[in-house]
């Protein structure tokens, strides 16, 4: 089992609701990036996605692809190739330093506060060195790209979302203010239930689950962590 898959996936729909869906396009990797659309006026917007057959059909049952965004410096994943495909520009948070228009093969915009025709607000996680992250949330739907995830690698017994292996010391305390009735992860399947519990959860016992968290999952996060800067 590789912990990043290459080349085209498959449309595995892991997220389904009244404002977008989420797909894995490779569901036996160990990294278990997921991906996502989240509905807007004029269309649907892709969120750090993993290329995948029959996308973009998807896209076009919801009005078409308006837009690709990349809320983490390091989830580039498919972004320029989607957004050529579709001849639309891939949108970077203003402040996201880590990554430049010549680091990204498609037409580059930046924005700041709303993504543009949704309620979706850019909230910042986090800037620590090349770690540079946002999430987007509506109120209802808070979508997290990194710092926290339902992959099993991110979870330590008994948790249902857990804070990424390199977060756990420092838990993304900005998140600490929202109260989303579901969340999307970049890795992982969403969270329908209790989210608001889930995340508060996740971030108050971070630390005391670290060392589990660990121990249970030292091979997978080494891999991962290796997969992630090829």
């Amino acid at each position: 089992m590789p912990a990043k898959a290459s080349g085209l996936g498959s449309l595995n729909v892991v997220d389904d609701f009244d404002g977008g869906f989420g797909w894995i396009s490779h569901p036996h990797e160990t990294m278990e990036r997921t991906s996502h659309a989240l509905a807007g006026d004029d269309g649907v917007w892709a969120v750090d996605p993993v290329d995948a057959e029959g996308i973009d059909a998807r896209f076009e049952e919801w009005g078409g692809l308006t837009g690709v965004v990349v809320l983490y410096s390091y989830h580039r994943r498919d972004a320029a190739a989607i957004a050529t495909r579709h001849d639309v520009p891939v949108y970077l948070p203003e402040g996201m330093s880590a990554l430049s228009a010549g680091d990204i093969a498609a037409s580059v915009e930046r924005f700041e506060g709303r993504l543009p025709g949704t309620d979706y607000q850019l909230r910042p996680v986090t800037n620590l060195g090349p770690w540079q992250e946002w999430a987007l949330c509506d109120g209802e739907t808070l979508v997290v790209p990194e710092s926290v995830g339902t992959a099993d690698y991110f979870t330590a017994p008994g948790e249902r979302l857990g804070v990424s292996l390199m977060r756990r010391p420092l838990p993304p305390t900005a998140l600490d203010t929202t109260d989303p009735e579901r969340i999307l992860c970049g890795h992982g399947e969403g969270v329908f239930a209790d989210a608001s519990g889930e995340l508060q959860r996740a971030l108050a016992e971070a630390r005391r689950t670290a060392p589990r968290m660990y121990v249970r999952h030292a091979p997978t996060l080494v891999r991962n962590l290796v997969a992630a800067t090829l």
